[in-house]
């Protein structure tokens, strides 16, 4: 038996510039009864976990309005169109950091649904090797809406930070995650 829901009608609600709100009516699939469900419509999602030659981990950290706290998290954000998740991963290092990859280049570690209960996007993880720093703080671009802080965190240091909730962002977890198993499938 499919536990499949086969979807019966789709309309949008809302735009929102950075997300769209959409409401799908769909059909059980044992009691054939239609329900309502909303859906948050997001581009796809990157972070990339920036790694000096001293082990160390370049780190944002910036107030976020949904839990209303400051939060420790690796550079990230949407990626926008006619971009690959990797030059998003790249162009959101730079811009919210001023850090790059020696060689420019950074490795695929895996992609996740940051919820799909609601959302329908990916959020995809990225490692930068030997970045290097090349524009000063007051440089940094973000964007209006951001007020960031970038410092290192020692390598050795995350996995203890995550255990104390010192790090809390479910997508920077996640990448962490996949840089872990990336590290046993590549002998490190």
């Amino acid at each position: 038996m499919s536990d499949t829901w086969q979807r019966q009608s789709s309309e949008q609600l809302a735009d929102y510039r950075f997300f769209k709100l959409r409401q799908d009516i769909s059909r059980h699939p044992r009691s054939g009864r239609d329900h309502r469900f909303f859906i948050f419509e997001f581009p796809d999602w990157v972070n990339i976990i920036p790694l000096t030659s001293d082990d160390e981990v370049v780190f944002v950290r910036q107030f976020r309005h949904g839990t209303r706290e400051m939060t420790l998290e690796v550079p990230g954000g949407i990626v926008d169109p006619g971009e690959t998740p990797k030059q998003a991963a790249l162009r959101e290092l730079f811009e919210e950091s001023g850090y790059r990859p020696a060689g420019g280049d950074a490795a695929e570690l895996g992609w996740v649904h940051p919820n799909p209960a609601l959302q329908e996007n990916r959020c995809w993880s990225f490692l930068a090797q030997r970045v290097e720093k090349t524009v000063e703080d007051d440089h940094i671009v973000g964007t209006s809406s951001e007020a960031i802080e970038v410092f290192t965190i020692p390598l050795r240091e995350i996995p203890g930070m995550i255990s104390r909730a010192e790090i809390t962002h479910a997508l920077t977890i996640a990448a962490f995650d996949h840089h872990n198993r990336w590290l046993a499938a590549n002998g490190a």
